[in-house]
């Protein structure tokens, strides 16, 4: 077994533990649980944005004339856009689904999303070790406050805590499954390596500019709005010195 997929196999069976944290947000109150998750939103939307454009886009512009790299990253945003529609649109477009169903939904929804995380991280360790770490890092963030939130929702949907964990868990294995097939396809497919950059950098901006960003625009008290913007920036700052000290 090689060493570049040993490493996307640990990355994202850590990914997949992290859905362990979703059951943190039983300790909480609601609204306490909310605030949360809307600062380390505003954290992982710093990290993936600055993971893309610090180390990912750097990375691939090397490889090829940019204006292929950037067209290749907005056709991957486009693709994206997409597969968001066709999922939301096929699922419940009538909004006459049950509360139980929204929670499968969210599974549904969680598990594709997992899947695509770890074809993006086993882009990313193909590409260069350093940038799965990197990556790995930036897509644990990106799931902390996604783990707590889909938890939360399981909980609302009427499943007992245990049915949600083991279900919260299932739903995050799907990344390992994602990371190796991505492997196998890359490496059975030389001709594309070059592409894997800019496909994985519109995924990571889609992900940031869709998903996160727009979580943070409904914060209405001064003290929420300067937290969530010292957040979103402490997260680019972790990412700027990651690339300064050559970490």
């Amino acid at each position: 077994m090689s060493v570049v997929l040993i490493g996307i196999i640990f990355s994202t069976i850590f990914l997949s533990l992290l859905s362990f944290l979703g059951a943190l947000s039983l300790l909480f109150k609601a609204r306490d649980t909310a605030r949360l998750i809307h600062l380390l939103v505003a954290l992982a939307a710093g990290t993936l944005l600055g993971d893309t454009f610090l180390h990912l886009m750097p990375e691939g512009v090397e490889s090829m004339e940019p204006s292929t790299f950037f067209g290749v990253v907005l056709f991957s945003y486009v693709v994206f856009f997409l597969i968001e529609k066709i999922i939301h649109w096929h699922h419940c477009h009538e909004g006459d689904c049950d509360i139980h169903s929204y929670g499968y939904m969210s599974l549904l929804g969680d598990g594709i999303h997992n899947f695509i995380d770890g074809i993006i991280l086993a882009v990313a360790f193909v590409s260069s070790p350093y940038l799965g770490v990197i990556t790995t890092f930036a897509i644990a963030l990106h799931e902390i406050p996604q783990e707590l939130g889909d938890f939360a929702i399981l909980i609302k949907s009427g499943f007992s805590k245990k049915r949600a964990l083991f279900l919260n868990f299932g739903a995050a294995l799907l990344s390992v499954i994602g990371g190796i097939v991505g492997y196998f396809a890359i490496i059975s497919a030389n001709g594309l390596v070059l592409y894997l950059l800019p496909l994985a950098s519109g995924a990571l901006l889609y992900i940031s500019t869709t998903d996160l960003v727009p979580e943070l625009r409904f914060e209405k008290s001064p003290t929420e709005i300067a937290e969530n913007f010292a957040m979103f920036c402490l997260g680019i700052s972790l990412m700027y010195a990651l690339m300064f000290f050559g970490l």
